[in-house]
């Protein structure tokens, strides 16, 4: 009938079309410009209203964390257990390396974690947390192993993940050849004796 008011289903089938619209909105925008992207931007892709958002999700850090499973959170824990499944010390800590700083090109959202952007996102603070507990314990396996230079810490690849991070966001973005030989370059820089060329 001409202007009846909807049924609570039919409100309730609509708020699900529009979270569903406004999470595969939030993913691709986050995915290609990070955690920072305007709401708006969010809003249009989704082909709702900002105000949906907040009523939806209580805005950007329901948002974020609705969706930084898919986002971030999947991507890296596969990286860290694919790491801990390689026996031989060298060959762990380049792969690991190496695909933390795919993730940090392929993913702006990632260096918004890594630099705490959010830092009231419990979840965004727990990604962080596991990440942090993967870094000492590949940095510690990997010195005992002579695979890294000793006075190489957990500490100091944070630093560089940071320093890459801050870097990718913020500064001119390389073209990707040219950041994978960075990449060879800071692996020559760390590694130990053991995996030196002609290293035993």
């Amino acid at each position: 009938m001409a202007g009846a008011v909807p049924s609570g289903s039919r409100l309730r089938a609509d708020a699900r079309r529009n979270s569903a619209q406004i999470r595969s909105a939030a993913i691709g925008a986050f995915r290609g410009q990070g955690l920072t992207v305007p709401l708006e931007e969010v809003a249009k892709a989704a082909g709702v209203s900002k105000a949906t958002i907040f009523n939806r999700f209580g805005g950007r850090i329901g948002l974020i964390e609705a969706v930084i499973e898919e986002v971030v959170a999947s991507e890296l824990f596969a990286v860290i257990d694919h790491t801990r499944t390689i026996a031989d010390a060298g060959e762990r800590i380049t792969y690991y390396l190496t695909a933390i700083r795919d993730l940090q090109y392929r993913q702006p959202a990632f260096n918004d974690v890594l630099l705490q952007t959010y830092p009231h996102s419990r979840q965004l603070m727990e990604i962080c947390r596991v990440g942090s507990e993967a870094n000492e314990e590949f940095i510690a396996a990997a010195r005992a192993s002579g695979a890294l230079r000793p006075e190489f810490t957990a500490g100091d690849l944070h630093a560089l993940v940071v320093d890459n991070a801050l870097a990718l966001k913020h500064g001119e973005r390389p073209p990707r050849d040219v950041y994978d030989r960075r990449t060879m370059y800071l692996l020559d820089g760390i590694r130990g004796r053991s995996s030196a060329p002609g290293g035993r």
